[in-house]
């Protein structure tokens, strides 16, 4: 007679959020980082761009909102300068703060790029029933303006996933 041994695996008494959120996040941003890449963007780039547009901001402010290290978003601001996208210029409100200015051009392709990432968060939300749609979006929402809305101090450093080079 032959005996399975015991699990060792914990049971699980409620869903792995972590994994679920982890997974979609990671999917989606493949999903994202593709389909900028027929305007020639960077998904850092165009939420770059994209915050900059919204007000005059500071690299370090930008960098914060984008979730970027300081070390990423000066190679990232350097490409969008190299680009014609963006420029370093002294603050309107602030001589000593440096703000980042989008161009034109800038400006013309941080349009082309969100109406990329609308269709891939389109194409996304319509695979599910329109009623679980809105209870998605809001279940999100509600995460975020509550338990989920900062990070928490840890002695153990979270890694965030390397987004691949063009």
């Amino acid at each position: 007679m032959t005996t399975t041994p015991a699990p060792r695996t914990p049971a699980r008494t409620v869903p792995d959020v972590t994994g679920l959120l982890t997974h979609t996040g990671h999917v989606l941003n493949t999903r994202l980082s593709a389909a900028l890449s027929e305007v020639g963007l960077l998904q850092r780039e165009q939420c770059v761009l994209v915050h900059a547009l919204e007000a005059e901001r500071t690299q370090g402010q930008l960098a914060e909102l984008a979730y970027l290290d300081k070390t990423t978003m000066v190679v990232t601001v350097d490409g969008l300068e190299k680009a014609g996208y963006a420029e370093r210029r002294p603050s309107s409100t602030d001589r000593r703060a440096r703000i980042i200015h989008v161009t034109e051009a800038g400006a013309e392709i941080a349009a082309r790029g969100q109406e990329v990432v609308d269709r891939v968060h389109r194409e996304v939300l319509g695979t599910l029933p329109a009623a679980q749609r809105d209870a998605v979006v809001d279940a999100l929402e509600a995460l975020m303006a509550g338990p989920l809305a900062h990070p928490v101090p840890s002695d153990q450093p979270v890694r965030r996933a390397r987004q691949a080079r063009r």
